[in-house]
């Protein structure tokens, strides 16, 4: 018997908030009980109160028997020597029986004596509920035994949970070698133990007077069935507060701040150092075509624009979006005034607010009332402002403004927003709306991802979130996100010292990391865990097709790469390198020296002739076999062909001609992979390092110019590939 439940939850940093003092723990019996009557199974068990009823229980259980302590204080049994296991005969039953009576104190209350059967196998598993501060009720399912602590094999979802969740628990634990057929023993029965969660996850949602359940261990018994043998049920002191849906913001309020008619920057300077400045600068400079003004109290002409001293004097209904530079004493008049000349939206770059301490929050939540008053959009403040490429806007402090696409970017952190527009740049896979949320005083994150929904002009979404401050109200957001388009989430404060971090850059705290994790899960949400990662999968679903399935061919012109693509693909838990079936063999057969390696990754062995590439992965990626290509080895030519261009030789001795023809063919690949993505509707991702090493070869910059993502490497390609088809399977599901 190992230690509960509660010690795991702890040990990765989930724990119930409940009051102990106010609340009340159930005994053994109760819990299984109250968990029976829940569709949960238990072993055989009987009650005693005395070492000779504890034989009579035995005798009637029959076989083998567990012999233990019960009572409503009794928590920690096996650290105190009140549990007997795998006890035979009646007077080794009886004397199990006045061993642990005899160790009960006084302090122990009223209890009695459990003999349940002895239930026999080498696997256990741990299957808990706790209450999360943040996310609510949620399921655990992790592995058991001596090291559990240590090993932290678990896995959350937010309860209630159906099959199909109950399923995916069970899959993404970690050792999935100890669910299989294990030293002679029968494989796990999965549709058992996804009842089990299901059945659990059930009574948290109808029995908000719950705070958490603990079954420990639950063990595989030698013909796979999962069988509970204890069981701790932790009443709350009261019911859970239901909770209370956010409202949605109309989404017409943003139309003034992803689409202004006119835009008014105040506190406009001639520094080229100051926000005022810097922010006219990039409204002009990415050009913007309607209406430009600005405030200045010197009534100075900045970047040939003649500013007012005061936003009365700006023409009434000329601008319907404010930038603001202004100090954060000013800005309770200043929102007044634009209000009355027609202003709708505000984007705030100043500081001094929620992050400030009591006084700054005090005066966040006044300056918040003051513009829901007056009909205004506030975003920020102490944010560092908005993109949106179909109005060519670029109204924000920083750089860079990205090519036009379709990832709308929303993020906690500006620095992030800037990151993501880099890599847009970078990679030509471009974005239609970024925002910097700031404090996120009156529109959060999950705000601007509700609208990004139901704007045309976005297909995915890319956010950044570095502290949670109301999990449920978030996660219920999201998940009206995810059904209508693909949602990439990166998440500062993932381990214990990122998650200090946050709070102390945010005042805001971190949930823990796996709860966050199976929640994402639950509803859709494509995690992920670093900023190139994040790009990659948001630029990767900007630009191809859904996969109809896991299924992955991968066409190099190089063993060694697709050995480690291949590498890749079988480590990715959701993809699967497919097999070739024997047309398909049959067919590549006749356009490759018989060299190739005639296996999947296909291996062109160097016997490409002009058209071997294109013909070859039309062949691979209209098969019915195959749901999605990886295609590596794309500017090898062009990369021969730099080298002659920079030689001292170049053009002549032919040089010029095959330089030419290098490109060309290049190009030509990079081309027919998008040609036949489009003509397929399957995913073909591009991958050479060359995507980095010269984004100028012919290959990359081909691949950019048909708007689609050259991976670094065939590890990324295939990550990105992964999330494409867990959206699948989540819009399936």
């Amino acid at each position: 018997m190992t230690g509960c439940a509660h010690d795991v939850l702890a040990s990765v940093g989930v724990m119930s908030h409940h009051d102990p003092s106010g609340g009340r723990t159930l005994s053994e019996a109760q819990s299984r009980d109250l968990l029976a009557q829940a569709g949960v199974r238990f072993a055989r068990l009987r009650q005693a109160t005395t070492p000779e009823e504890a034989v009579a229980a035995a005798q009637d259980v029959g076989g083998r028997v567990v012999v233990k302590l019960n009572g409503d204080r009794i928590a920690h049994k096996s650290e105190r020597g009140l549990v007997r296991v795998d006890v035979s005969g009646d007077e080794a039953v009886r004397r199990a029986a006045e061993e642990i009576l005899a160790a009960v104190r006084p302090d122990d209350g009223d209890v009695n004596l459990l003999v349940a059967e002895y239930v026999a196998g080498l696997r256990e598993l741990i299957v808990g509920m706790v209450h999360d501060p943040q996310f609510g009720p949620v399921v655990m399912l992790g592995i058991g035994g001596v090291l559990a602590e240590a090993i932290a094999d678990v896995g959350f979802r937010p309860a209630p949970l159906d099959v199909a969740a109950a399923h995916e628990l069970i899959n993404d634990l970690s050792l999935q070698d100890l669910l299989g057929e294990f030293r002679g023993d029968a494989a796990l029965d999965r549709d058992a133990l996804a009842d089990l969660l299901v059945a659990v996850g059930s009574l948290a949602h109808d029995r908000t007077d719950i705070a958490s359940v603990d079954l420990n261990p639950v063990i595989i018994t030698t013909s796979g069935e999962p069988v509970a043998v204890d069981a701790l049920v932790e009443m709350a002191d009261a019911s859970t507060a239901p909770t209370v849906e956010r409202p949605r913001i109309d989404p017409e309020r943003f139309a003034a701040l992803f689409d202004p008619k006119g835009v008014v920057i105040t506190g406009a300077s001639t520094h080229p150092g100051k926000f005022g400045f810097v922010s006219l600068h990039n409204i002009l400079a990415s050009g913007y075509r309607g209406a430009v003004h600005a405030t200045n109290l010197k009534c100075e002409e900045v970047l040939g624009i003649s500013t007012v001293a005061d936003v009365a004097d700006i023409p009434d209904g000329a601008v319907d979006l404010a930038f603001v530079c202004t100090p954060a004493a000013t800005n309770p008049d200043l929102l007044r005034g634009l209000a009355a000349r027609g202003v709708r939206a505000a984007f705030l770059t100043s500081a001094g607010y929620g992050e400030a301490g009591e006084q700054g929050r005090a005066a966040e939540a006044e300056l918040v009332a003051l513009a829901d008053e007056l009909g205004i959009l506030l975003a920020g403040p102490n944010g560092q402002g908005v993109v949106s490429t179909p109005s060519s806007l670029c109204a924000q402090i920083v750089a860079p403004y990205p090519p036009t696409g379709t990832i709308g970017v929303a993020s906690q952190s500006g620095n992030f927003v800037s990151s993501f527009l880099n890599l847009a740049r970078a990679t030509g896979v471009g974005v239609s709306r970024a925002v910097s949320a700031g404090n996120a005083a009156a529109v959060g994150v999950g705000d601007y991802l509700g609208y990004y929904a139901d704007d045309e002009a976005t297909s995915v979404g890319l956010a950044y979130l570095e502290g949670i401050t109301d999990g449920r109200a978030l996660m219920s957001q999201l998940s009206q996100v995810t059904p209508k388009m693909p949602l990439v989430v990166l998440k500062g404060g993932a381990t214990a010292g990122g998650a200090r971090a946050a709070a102390s850059h945010t005042g805001a705290l971190a949930a823990d990391d796996r709860v966050f994790d199976g929640v994402c899960r639950a509803i859709g949400v494509s995690r992920v865990h670093s900023v190139e990662e994040a790009f990659d999968v948001a630029a990767t679903f900007a630009t191809q097709p859904l996969p109809q399935g896991p299924r992955v061919a991968v066409l190099t012109t190089a063993g060694g790469w697709g050995v480690v693509t291949a590498d890749a693909i079988t480590r990715e838990r959701d993809l699967v390198l497919a097999d070739l079936p024997d047309d398909l063999l049959a067919a590549i057969d006749a356009e490759l020296p018989s060299r190739w390696s005639r296996n999947n990754p296909v291996d062109c062995a160097g016997g490409e002739t002009r058209d071997t590439i294109p013909t070859v992965m039309g062949l691979i990626a209209r098969h019915r076999a195959i749901d999605a290509v990886i295609y590596l080895g794309l500017g090898i030519q062009s990369n021969q062909a730099r080298l002659m261009r920079e030689g001292e030789f170049h053009p002549d001795h032919g040089i010029g001609r095959i330089v030419e023809y290098h490109e060309r063919q290049d190009a030509r690949f990079a081309e027919a992979a998008a040609e036949l993505s489009d003509e397929t509707g399957k995913p073909i991702l591009v991958a050479t390092e060359l995507a980095v090493a010269d984004p100028d070869n012919a290959g990359p910059a081909a691949v950019r110019a048909t708007g689609r993502m050259c991976y670094p490497t065939g590890d990324r390609a295939v990550r990105a590939l992964g999330h494409l088809v867990r959206y699948a399977q989540f819009l399936g599901r």
